[in-house]
């Protein structure tokens, strides 16, 4: 929190790491995001200012929250230069963290499905669309890629510690913690 890489666009990526260096550093960011744990990570929260970006998610959730939230499992994808569009006009609002903003959560609004393009580690082009948790997570590490992170997006009375977040608000919806907190 507070470095100057989190702020900043980050540049796109056209070479600047061989080949050999590109998959070692997909390799370290994957461990880094394993070990945190979390669902992404982009390179500028490792310090590195390139639009490199790594997702997945196979953790094992709640039953009510994978269908609320429609958290499906998210198989390893790494995402160069990636920009996103919204597919449709649905959104879905639901508490999310960040592991630049570790220990704490917050109600986030964002679009319910998007489109991705981006470029993979073997320099392919790609356009894949993300729903429901999927999407969140592909607009999230797309957000860190242009110096926004999600504090900048979150409905600023739901900001909370991990413990608070535990403690009250994990149920699969937001509704308890809009009707307490007034978002």
């Amino acid at each position: 929190m507070g470095h100057p890489a989190l702020r900043r666009a980050a540049i796109p990526f056209d070479g600047q790491l061989s080949y050999t260096e590109l998959h070692v550093f997909i390799t370290l960011m994957r461990r880094v995001m394993h070990a945190a744990p979390g669902v992404g990570l982009a390179a500028p929260q490792l310090g590195i200012p390139l639009s490199i970006a790594v997702l997945e998610d196979s953790f094992e959730a709640d039953p009510d929250l994978t269908d609320v939230r429609e958290r499906r499992p998210l198989p390893f994808l790494t995402a160069i230069n990636p920009h996103y569009t919204p597919v449709g006009t649905d959104t879905a609002t639901f508490f999310e963290g960040c592991l630049s903003f570790s220990g704490y959560q917050g109600v986030v609004p964002r679009h319910r499905a998007v489109n991705l393009q981006y470029t993979d580690a073997e320099g392919i082009s790609r356009s894949r669309t993300f729903e429901g948790w999927q999407a969140r997570i592909a607009q999230h590490e797309t957000d860190h890629l242009n110096g926004v992170v999600y504090v900048d997006k979150v409905l600023t009375r739901s900001l909370c510690s991990n413990a608070e977040y535990l403690r009250r608000w994990a149920s699969p919806t937001v509704d308890e913690a809009r009707q307490a907190l007034g978002f």
